[in-house]
């Protein structure tokens, strides 16, 4: 594999929402950026697909000024290898890049949550965003029956996203009770008026499908592909013959990059001051990776980061939205956080670990995620443990997976390019 060396003043790490929206206020300063992202083609998770899918006009203003800027560098397709000091290495699908920068913003997003269940593992069955992401892509759901199962308002987002596509979506499976759903929309009332308007907008294009709260998925089941779904709704048990279920239960920010960089991480999040500056110098982060907080968060962090490692003025506008998007974020977080009880879905014969085919009576012979890890090979798959690492959290209350370099699975190539160029002191 070739080797290239790139020097720059702002490293950009992330071409979602908030990466677009740092790049858009970095260049005001005037200043080289390298923008870093392993998607081939920007918008990140919320914007996916690139800019001939975007519908909304912020994308493609934002998109169309770094484009036509001569300043700023786009890597897509390029995944993180390792990282030391202020350095990176990256690899694309011919060759190594180090990159040397002077500032970084970290806007590395969120993953879903997924939590095991049985059946979870038949095809059929997948995470909400997935499900999103899917029909991004471009795959059909022309007269599939779907059901949307979990909790939180990317429920009412993926059963759009259906149905747009052609689906039949049978039921939306909220988990939490309707006094909780009541108490969230009368705080949007109070808060966040646009977002309870846009609340109410899902709901009349949902008009025509069934709701239901309290109402939560028990088992999938099926021959070679899901067949059917189980849940309770109260106190009763039903069965939906569906050719589709996605879940929902919530995101948690990627933190690999944050923990690597050595930034102080609180809650499970990357700690940030106003300026969204972390603990380490020289270094800003930027939206789902502070905390999950939807895509106003993400645009107005992105922004106000952007500005801030380029020494401008935060303008005090600004800082009213970043309190809104906050304010907001903390409400998701209170509303819909994961209920005690959604442990008892997991079964002695579920498979956690689906890479290795660790089941949860395996897992439970032991104390943390270290001993799990050497005796039973979870966590060692193709997800390095992204999947059932957040899953023994809240199974079992373990912490979190330690991580090192390689950040993600690398080529053999990258690796003995590495080793035989000037960066070996980087393993």
């Amino acid at each position: 594999m070739t080797q290239q060396e790139i020097f720059v003043q702002l490293l950009i790490i992330g071409a979602g929402p908030a990466g677009l929206a740092a790049a858009s206020a970095a260049l005001q300063a005037g200043v080289r950026i390298v923008i870093l992202d392993e998607n081939p083609a920007p918008g990140g998770q919320i914007w996916r697909g690139g800019e001939m899918n975007w519908k909304d006009a912020r994308a493609h203003a934002m998109w169309q000024q770094i484009l036509s800027s001569q300043l700023v560098q786009y890597l897509p397709a390029t995944r993180i290898v390792a990282l030391q000091a202020q350095t990176l290495v990256a690899e694309q699908d011919d060759q190594v890049l180090t990159i040397h920068w002077e500032k970084l913003i970290l806007c590395s997003g969120a993953r879903e949550i997924l939590l095991p269940f049985p059946g979870w593992t038949i095809p059929g069955v997948m995470g909400a965003g997935g499900l999103q992401a899917l029909v991004k892509a471009g795959a059909s759901l022309q007269g599939k029956r779907v059901v949307i199962a979990g909790s939180g308002p990317l429920l009412l987002a993926a059963a759009q996203t259906a149905q747009q596509a052609g689906a039949r979506v049978l039921l939306i499976a909220e988990d939490q009770p309707w006094s909780a759903l009541c108490r969230f929309f009368w705080q949007l009332v109070r808060q966040q008026r646009a977002k309870a308007w846009q609340a109410l907008g899902l709901f009349w294009s949902l008009r025509y499908v069934r709701y239901r709260a309290c109402s939560t998925v028990l088992a999938a089941s099926g021959q070679q592909r899901l067949q059917q779904v189980r849940l309770r709704q109260g106190q009763q048990e039903i069965e939906l013959g569906c050719d589709v279920l996605a879940c929902a239960y919530g995101l948690t920010p990627n933190l690999e990059l944050a923990h690597t960089l050595k930034c102080a991480l609180t809650e499970g999040k990357v700690q940030v001051d106003a300026q969204q500056m972390t603990s380490v110098r020289n270094i800003w982060a930027a939206g789902e990776v502070t905390g999950i907080g939807g895509v106003e968060q993400a645009l107005i962090q992105g922004h106000i980061a952007g500005l801030a490692a380029t020494a401008q003025a935060i303008p005090e506008a600004a800082r009213r939205v970043q309190r809104q998007a906050l304010a907001f974020a903390r409400l998701l977080q209170t509303s819909f956080s994961l209920r005690a009880g959604l442990r008892a879905l997991c079964k002695p014969d579920t498979l956690v670990c689906r890479c290795e085919d660790v089941s949860a009576a395996r897992l439970q012979q032991h104390a943390d995620w270290r001993t799990a890890k050497l005796v039973t090979r979870a966590g060692m798959g193709p997800c390095q443990g992204r999947i059932c690492g957040t899953a023994c959290q809240f199974l079992y209350g373990w912490e979190a997976p330690q991580l090192r370099q390689p950040v993600f699975p690398a080529k053999t190539s990258t690796l003995a390019a590495l080793a035989a160029g000037s960066l070996k002191e980087t393993e």
